[in-house]
């Protein structure tokens, strides 16, 4: 069979419980994160973006650049920019669906929930109802991120909400905490944490990582370390994981070229640079603004929104005292506005996404004709559930919650707040 046809019999077995629910009539391919994971495993080599959808001119243009270059794709949101976006982890299914029914996209998409952030026991209670609810509204893929803990803390938290993800779903967890002052990632803390996992017969598809990432604009010039990345990897390959990248906005081609070929990263976040792209803010050719000597944004002329609006934007952040890298709270109240402007300018805005987006799938991540690799798993398993990659390996009775406990005691302390918004 062709493409074509293929694509026909993934739609009809390769769509979750969830998507055929709530898109009955849909042409949209959207999968399990698992099949996008095995689609970058099975070409070798190769990671796909995980674009944040912080708006839908985002979500447009990555969908247009996933299509030109035939490329499986992840669209995501973080939990916590439900506070400043108008999209949310509840509604992202429905745009993704959408703009790829109107665009017609062919090729195969999941919708994940980037940074389910826990940071205390407490916030089980609400993960509790929050998880099914998500999955309910079409999310195919969740990051359970409690590095934020002690180990022992993140290990038990994985575990208890685990079973709130359907066994078909894509599965991400992380160790260390991210842009955190405690230090970066050790194999020890990657081994102790999937370990675990594995004697409770959990077997996430990612583990993402504190490699020299940071979110949002760039602060150092340190970047992603990819020999890290490549021996913790290593250290836990036996059990099957994939590499989640975080933060790679303002890394060089270069080193995320080094992250796909290197380790067995198969997903990369990618948040700050598509917003920026979208507004017409210069950035350099790794996607990080280019600040001017007063540490404004520079705004080009007939990229991006108008300037009337960018104006505007800008008026608003000094307004609130927002600094350059708090610009992602202008995507709420600009939203509507933004997609009030004439149909140029919002074209524009996506092909800029498009034409970024489009560069990294194939220049840099090694992503290119990954599409029809994810619907030949899907083909393969005749099925939206393809099964985990890892096998039981630890004995249960070493890993109770009283040995976790007593194993656990964290490496390092001291890590400052988080950003979970990559």
């Amino acid at each position: 069979m062709g493409y074509e046809a293929d694509y026909e019999q993934a739609l009809k077995v390769g769509r979750p419980p969830n998507i055929q629910k709530l898109f009955p009539n849909s042409k949209a391919l959207i999968v399990s994160g698992k099949v996008i994971d095995r689609a970058m495993r099975a070409k070798g080599k190769a990671m796909t973006i995980a674009a944040n959808g912080r708006s839908s001119i985002v979500i447009r243009g990555t969908l247009q650049a996933a299509q030109k270059a035939n490329a499986a794709v992840i669209i995501e949101i973080a939990k916590s920019e439900a506070n400043y976006c108008l999209i949310s982890m509840w509604n992202i299914a429905r745009f993704v669906d959408t703009l790829c029914n109107e665009l017609k996209i062919t090729v195969p998409v999941a919708v994940h929930a980037d940074h389910f952030g826990i940071t205390k026991a407490s916030d089980l209670e609400a993960a509790r109802t929050d998880i099914p609810s998500m999955f309910e509204a079409g999310i195919t893929s969740i990051a359970i991120d409690a590095s934020h803990m002690p180990e022992d803390e993140n290990l038990l938290a994985n575990i208890a909400l685990s079973q709130y993800i359907p066994a078909w779903a894509g599965y991400e967890t992380e160790v260390g905490e991210i842009k955190g002052a405690a230090g970066l990632s050790t194999p020890e803390e990657a081994l102790f944490l999937i370990q675990g996992l594995n004697a409770h017969r959990i077997y996430p598809d990612w583990i993402a990582l504190n490699n020299g990432t940071t979110h949002g604009i760039e602060e150092s010039a340190s970047g992603i370390q990819v020999e890290l990345t490549r021996d913790i990897h290593r250290a836990i390959e036996k059990y099957g994981l994939s590499g989640a990248q975080h933060g790679t906005s303002g890394n060089s081609v270069e080193r995320l070229r080094r992250i796909a070929a290197e380790t067995n990263t198969t997903k990369a976040n990618v948040a700050t640079a598509l917003q920026m792209l979208s507004w017409g803010v210069k950035v350099n050719e790794y996607g990080n603004a280019i600040l001017d000597q007063d540490k404004n944004f520079i705004k080009i002329p007939e990229e991006g929104v108008t300037e009337k609006l960018w104006n505007e934007m800008v008026a608003y952040a000094k307004e609130k005292n927002l600094k350059a890298g708090d610009y992602k709270k202008l995507n709420l109240p600009f939203e509507n506005k933004i997609l009030a402007q004439p149909s140029a300018v919002r074209d524009r805005m996506a092909k800029a996404v498009e034409d970024f987006v489009y560069d990294l799938l194939v220049n840099c991540f090694g992503a290119k004709d990954t599409a029809p690799l994810a619907v030949e798993a899907i083909l393969k398993a005749g099925s939206y559930d393809l099964g985990p990659k890892g096998s039981a390996i630890e004995d249960p009775a070493d890993w109770t919650e009283a040995k976790i406990r007593a194993k656990g005691a964290p490496a390092k302390e001291g890590g400052e707040a988080g950003k979970y918004d990559d």
